[in-house]
């Protein structure tokens, strides 16, 4: 199986190097804007941060898609430290337009601060495809960009997990909010769909506080705000790295009877939490997907085949008893 992992911009002359290995090897003639009219096209995934399992699933997805599709395309995987590391991920577009990628495939870490760069990519004839985040509708006129969107709504997966842990709480239960990067359209459109819950079941919203989509910065947060209400009944978390972060503080200042929390992601570090109680629910984005639905678009758009539109993806809520069942299945095989 392919095994890319490139974090950070010293692995750019490594990418840079195979790739020119490559080109010199092919013997192919070029079309009139450079490009190889032969070799197979180079698609580059970017994504968020590589810590986090969301991520890892996406790019292993990824990879497995290629080694099925080798003759079809190379793929470059790369992916930031920090989920907040902007620039990083701004220099990883600008590595892959300089080593003249045919698509970029990307998850942006902020729905503005990436617009430049891919316009720049577009402007040198890459076909760019958004995956994950949006990014900003309005940024993206102001550059006169059309890119496509794989994703789901948002808003209404996390709209859906507050109202399912809502209902299991008192009428007026305090409520903490855990944002993502704030200038990401994801983290504003989960806040606002936990916000929608919030004020649809008469429950008050203590505090909203950024944790950065970051486990370690979660707990943090979390312990100064129960320190401060410790009275909260709800914590609800905008990824699922900030809900173990959120358990963890929740554990330490001994409120987990207490305190109930909402994830989002399904990653499988949260199984064990959920069937323990301590996260009543998360929501299930199939993002092993995002990476290969993103790849497919881009191939059929360097092949001339697709409009440029949005595609929207599943949501489900997943609870304790969507975790105990599978269990209850295999134990009676």
């Amino acid at each position: 199986m392919l095994r890319v992992r490139y974090i950070g911009m010293q692995f750019g002359l490594v990418v840079l190097a195979t790739s020119l290995l490559f080109i010199a090897g092919c013997g192919s003639s070029e079309s009139d804007d450079g490009r190889s009219s032969d070799a197979k096209p180079k698609v580059a995934l970017i994504m968020k941060s590589l810590a986090n399992e969301f991520f890892v699933t996406m790019a292993n997805a990824a990879e497995v898609h290629q080694e099925q599709h080798q003759d079809a395309y190379e793929l470059i995987v790369n992916g930031i430290k920090n989920e907040s590391d902007l620039a990083q991920q701004v220099a990883l577009v600008d590595q892959m337009i300089g080593i003249d990628v045919d698509a970029i495939v990307i998850a942006p870490a902020d729905s503005k601060a990436l617009v430049p760069a891919l316009a720049r990519a577009r402007e040198n004839g890459i076909h760019v495809v958004n995956i994950d985040n949006r990014l900003d509708r309005d940024v993206l006129a102001e550059y006169d960009l059309v890119i496509p969107f794989i994703g789901p709504d948002n808003r209404k997966g996390a709209r859906d997990a507050a109202n399912f842990a809502l209902e299991q709480l008192p009428e007026g239960a305090n409520v903490v909010i855990l944002e993502g990067v704030t200038t990401a359209q994801n983290a504003i459109d989960r806040r606002m769909g936990f916000e929608d819950a919030v004020a649809a079941n008469g429950a008050n919203l203590v505090t909203k506080q950024s944790a950065l989509w970051d486990q370690t910065k979660a707990a943090e947060v979390t312990a100064a705000i129960l320190v401060r209400h410790p009275d909260v009944h709800l914590i609800l978390a905008a990824n699922d790295n900030m809900a173990l972060g959120a358990a963890s503080a929740v554990s330490f200042a001994d409120l987990a009877s207490n305190v109930s929390i909402v994830g989002f992601d399904n990653i499988s570090a949260v199984h064990p939490l959920l069937l323990e109680g301590r996260v009543l629910a998360t929501v299930e984005q199939y993002g092993d997907q995002f990476a290969v639905n993103g790849i497919e678009l881009a191939l059929d758009m360097i092949n001339g085949q697709s409009e440029l539109v949005d595609r929207e993806t599943p949501l489900a809520v997943v609870s304790r008893a969507d975790i105990e069942e599978p269990n209850a299945e295999s134990t009676n095989q």
